[in-house]
């Protein structure tokens, strides 16, 4: 104490205070000691990079849900992270419900989901109130969108022309699901019958048996018609070709494990590299109708 005393004028230093002040500090270092003691310990934040391309895609992408950002980030970015953790950084209002369908049918369906293939009818009105019909063809196996058009006024002969556009004898097609409506007529059936195609109707009053096409009509309307007003037909059908082909090739699908339905030869699946962008690269993203939705991937920098 006396050598510190000659370094400098410690007299100057003091200062009267009284003993409830004094106290006071004692209480105010204590909770500050205790806090650090408390300070958590579990499992660390994931990097600000991370955390902050999530609520990117998330503030970009209002109709996406936590398994959605999650599949994006894996399949096209290689960041293998939790749905979990994605919904700890999302906003609590964003993410869609989810609905079990009934297992008993859907135990066949899987059995020949590869050879299947479900269609329905769904109305859009135009900027003018005009009600457009649009018919919808899907693989059940692979998810994928077969054939999608649009009409004004939809007949038994347009509609086996759409099947006729989708149905080459190529693919391994067996069964064609489809509900009681009396656009499906007597002479439509058979004609898909000569087609070698088995026709599975559903049952009255059971839209959850065709829920493939349910759901799909549900995320055509969620993912695209719902921000967007078609001014007629023919801007109706620029609009779905452009969902079509995202959702077609851009698009992963939980089902898929996650995948993608039409994967072509040269898109690749991006390497797994933790929860960290390899450093020599730098996520791009492609807008999707305007910038409604967003399609990512991960591109080289140039030197």
């Amino acid at each position: 104490m006396v050598l510190i005393s000659r370094l400098f004028a410690w007299q100057n230093a003091l200062i009267n205070v009284k003993p409830e002040t004094f106290l006071g500090w004692h209480r105010k270092g204590f909770q500050l000691l205790w806090r650090w003691k408390s300070r958590p310990r579990g499992r660390p934040r994931v990097p600000r990079q991370l955390r902050e391309l999530i609520f990117k895609m998330a503030h970009q992408n209002q109709t996406w849900g936590e398994e959605r950002i999650a599949a994006e980030s894996l399949l096209k970015l290689g960041i293998r992270v939790s749905p979990r953790t994605v919904r700890r950084y999302m906003p609590p209002d964003v993410g869609p419900g989810k609905r079990v369908p009934s297992q008993r049918w859907m135990t066949f369906v899987r059995n020949h989901a590869q050879a299947m293939l479900a269609c329905d009818f769904f109305v859009v009105v135009t900027a003018r109130f005009r009600i457009l019909y649009v018919f919808v063809i899907m693989e059940v196996g692979s998810r994928k969108i077969a054939h999608c058009n649009v009409t004004n006024h939809p007949t038994a002969d347009w509609t086996l022309q759409q099947f006729r556009e989708v149905i080459t004898g190529e693919q391994p097609y067996r069964f064609i699901l489809h509900d009681r409506d009396r656009i499906y007529s007597c002479e439509l059936d058979s004609a898909l019958q000569a087609m070698d195609l088995k026709v599975l109707k559903t049952p009255f009053q059971a839209p959850q048996t065709n829920a493939f096409c349910e759901r799909l009509i549900g995320t055509v309307r969620r993912e695209c018609l719902d921000f967007l007003i078609p001014l007629n037909d023919r801007h109706l059908r620029s609009l779905l070709k452009e969902w079509v082909t995202h959702y077609n090739r851009g698009r992963p699908h939980a089902s898929l494990g996650p995948g993608i339905p039409d994967l072509r030869a040269g898109q690749q699946r991006a390497k797994l590299c933790g929860h960290r962008v390899p450093i020599d690269q730098q996520v791009v993203a492609k807008a999707i109708l305007g910038g409604l939705h967003h399609e990512y991937r991960l591109e080289r920098i140039a030197a």
